[in-house]
């Protein structure tokens, strides 16, 4: 897919469609609730693809392929956390989110490798595809999850800086004069309870992740996960969230676009950064998974065409499943960063480049 029909693709369309009639001053708005409801299914949905593909699949082949999938998917947040994140004026919620989305997985671009393999007659595993919920939802909840982590710490730190700078007014003497000095310890064991104090302001981590878990983006996907594998949501499934997915996604995509173009300004000292990783980084994400995946192919014989998917999906970037988690999940992230990093410099990289780069590469060492 060349970039100009990358361009016309639904998700993107109308992404630029909700940024021109927000330039264009437009008064249109469509209400909050609105927006919940169409997140709650959209997740839901997501949830259900993933839950029926494992079910459906043999769980003991994939083991190992999996295991890989979600390290990959985890190491890709870390590397935008320390990385991305780095570079001048990028911010830092910015590249947590832009991370989550190039660790989520790119339903086109797997299917777009899937046929290519296909057309060149390239064995792969008949549950290859069944690789990308391993990869994505770790993704997404790491993304959301270090996001939180940090922007508590940073919460904690201006706090602290806050009080500090009170403490530090009111302790201000005359010269000559000094300081009531009742808050020193008198004993070992205050001076070792005031430590300890001091360790409890530490973020924790757990609390973090379970409130994560908790929140509406993560509840319902991981519903949606747990339906698909342990009901039968079939009959559901067809009739209702597949058909309407597509056009509550467009809804969606139209209401990100408006909320990019009130935030765009933010973006523009910082654009040229976001361009260069989008090009480097699905071409390293998808080198890691080949690297785990030629090991899973010399211990479990995973085979060369399950190793390209597996390169394949760490390379791509989300443009369905990773938006709504992320708006709902990291509401802070500017969606002009991580939507416009993945889906118009991201996507076409991964289809037009790293699709034949690692069909070539596993051909090239598989004979």
């Amino acid at each position: 897919m060349d970039f100009v029909k990358q361009l016309q693709s639904p998700t993107l369309a109308f992404l630029i469609g909700g940024m021109v009639i927000a330039a264009l001053g437009s008064e249109l708005v469509i209400p909050e609730a609105i927006c919940t409801i169409i997140v709650f299914m959209l997740l839901t949905k997501i949830g259900l693809t993933g839950g029926i593909a494992i079910r459906n699949s043999n769980l003991a082949d994939m083991v190992l392929p999996a295991a890989f999938a979600v390290v990959t998917g985890i190491v890709v947040v870390f590397i935008a956390r320390y990385t991305l994140a780095k570079l001048p004026k990028v911010k830092t919620v910015d590249a947590i989110a832009t991370g989550g989305l190039f660790g989520a997985v790119s339903g086109s671009t797997m299917a777009a490798a899937l046929t290519l393999l296909e057309e060149e007659k390239i064995p792969y595993e008949a549950w290859a595809g069944a690789l990308y919920p391993f990869m994505d939802i770790p993704a997404l909840v790491t993304a959301i999850v270090v996001a939180n982590i940090y922007i508590n710490k940073k919460k904690r730190k201006e706090v602290a800086y806050s009080i500090g700078q009170e403490s530090f007014s009111e302790q201000l003497v005359a010269a000559g004069d000094y300081p009531d000095q009742k808050d020193y310890p008198s004993s070992r064991q205050e001076y070792l309870s005031q430590q300890k104090g001091d360790g409890d302001n530490r973020v924790k981590i757990w609390p973090i992740i379970e409130e994560s878990l908790r929140g509406p983006a993560l509840s319902a996907m991981l519903l949606g996960l747990a339906l698909g594998l342990f009901t039968r949501p079939e009959s559901v499934y067809k009739s209702f969230y597949d058909p309407a997915f597509r056009g509550l996604l467009s809804i969606l995509m139209l209401v990100m676009g408006m909320e990019a173009w009130s935030r765009v300004g933010e973006l523009r000292k910082v654009a040229q950064w976001y361009v260069v990783y989008s090009v480097i980084a699905p071409f390293v994400h998808g080198l890691i998974a080949f690297g785990l995946g030629m090991i899973a192919h010399y211990t479990m014989n995973f085979s060369m065409g399950g190793v390209v998917v597996l390169a394949v999906i760490a390379s791509s970037s989300s443009d369905i499943s990773g938006p709504p988690t992320l708006r709902a999940g990291i509401p802070s992230a500017n969606p002009s960063a991580y939507i416009g990093a993945s889906t118009a410099v991201g996507t076409p990289v991964a289809i037009g480049l790293c699709i034949p780069f690692f069909l070539g590469l596993a051909q090239a060492l598989g004979g």
